[in-house]
């Protein structure tokens, strides 16, 4: 079973910076599309980038500029710098990896706590 793991979340002050991790493990198959979504309390879980194998991203409008996703193909491993980080970044962020094996498949990591407070 594939297993995603995040970690790099935690406590910042407003304006400080984080850097999240998300490896992939026991993956049979190709990763496609990787990225990041968050949810913060009583909200919808919304995305905030993605990056295909090839490199190319994309990025909600409230992080662009701020956040940065990039990628390690050759280890599985997908992440986010997060820059000038604002109270309502607050969440829960969670990896998302898209795997095919025949047929394409959505997995998602437990998430990693991230918290933007003075």
């Amino acid at each position: 079973q594939v297993q995603l793991v995040e970690s790099g979340g935690g406590l910042v002050q407003p304006g400080g910076s984080l850097r999240l991790s998300c490896a992939a493990s026991r993956v049979i198959g190709s990763i496609d599309a990787m990225g990041w979504y968050r949810q913060a309390p009583g909200t919808q879980r919304e995305l905030v980038a993605t990056i295909t194998r090839a490199g190319d991203t994309n990025y909600a409008d409230s992080v662009k500029g701020r956040f940065t996703i990039s990628r390690d193909n050759a280890k599985n491993t997908v992440y986010l710098q997060m820059n000038s980080l604002k109270p309502e970044d607050t969440a829960v962020y969670y990896c998302n990896a898209q795997i095919t094996n025949r047929i394409s498949l959505n997995y998602r990591g437990q998430g990693t706590q991230v918290t933007v407070s003075s």
